[in-house]
């Protein structure tokens, strides 16, 4: 897989690890459209970032969890380039409660943007993405440990696994590999809001290489999968967590 000319959408790009997934995926040779729901500037800042530093960006703006929205993104994206690549699905919210804590809202919330929004982008993935392609859905490793208070957002995530599998294999005869990437603990602002330094601390030590992941660590894995020594990784799931589980 030649990376030049070849296009990628980034949901949720405007930062953490969906900024460094755009950066890297264009430091590779990809053009990156870079999705972002509310946050314009920071997409903007990016788009230049990346352009500055000899790539190629541009922004669109989308609500993964609106079907529409998310046509028109593919649709910007193919009247932009011609058409459409890679597929990062990374887009998502976390909000912890136990399970006899949470109100409809939190679940509704995350089953509309992790579930939801991830079914939205395949759909339209699955009919346009080029032959050839990649899709690379971003899950958690908390799938895996089923940690307290995770129990909703794991659910949208292990949900996101199953499908992952299983269009790995609807779209066989097209040469589109179909992966996800498992993030354990990384330092994101949606990772350290509302912890103490001390649960950040715990959690940290839990896989042997005790530190945090960085937002790179995940972008290096998800380029792995998008690139040319990833094409026979297909339907499978890489956890990249340090050894945690």
């Amino acid at each position: 897989m030649n990376t030049q000319a070849k296009v990628a959408i980034v949901t949720g790009a405007s930062r953490g690890i969906g900024a460094a997934i755009a950066q890297r995926l264009a430091s590779d040779g990809f053009t990156v459209v870079i999705n972002y729901a509310g946050k314009a500037a920071e997409a903007e800042q990016l788009a230049g970032d990346i352009e500055k530093a000899g790539g190629r960006a541009i922004t669109a703006q989308a609500d993964v969890s609106d079907p529409a929205a998310v046509a028109r993104l593919f649709d910007a994206a193919e009247a932009a380039y011609g058409g459409v690549d890679v597929l990062v699905n990374n887009a998502g919210i976390m909000k912890l409660a136990s399970l006899a804590e949470s109100d409809d809202a939190l679940f509704d919330s995350q089953i509309a943007v992790n579930l939801k929004g991830t079914f939205n982008t395949l759909r339209q993935a699955a009919r346009r993405l080029r032959n050839g392609g990649r899709i690379v859905n971003l899950s958690t490793s908390v799938v895996g440990l089923k940690l307290e208070n995770y129990g909703v957002y794991a659910a949208t995530k292990a949900a996101v696994e199953t499908m992952t599998a299983i269009l790995s294999k609807e779209l066989r005869g097209r040469s589109i590999t179909v992966n996800a990437v498992a993030p354990g603990p990384t330092a994101t602002d949606l990772f350290l809001d509302g912890k103490s330094p001390e649960l950040i601390e715990r959690m940290a030590k839990m896989n042997p290489l005790e530190r945090l992941g960085t937002p790179a660590d995940i972008a290096n894995a998800v380029a792995f999968l998008a690139g040319p020594d990833g094409g026979w990784i297909n339907g499978q799931v890489l956890r990249a967590n340090g050894g945690m589980v």
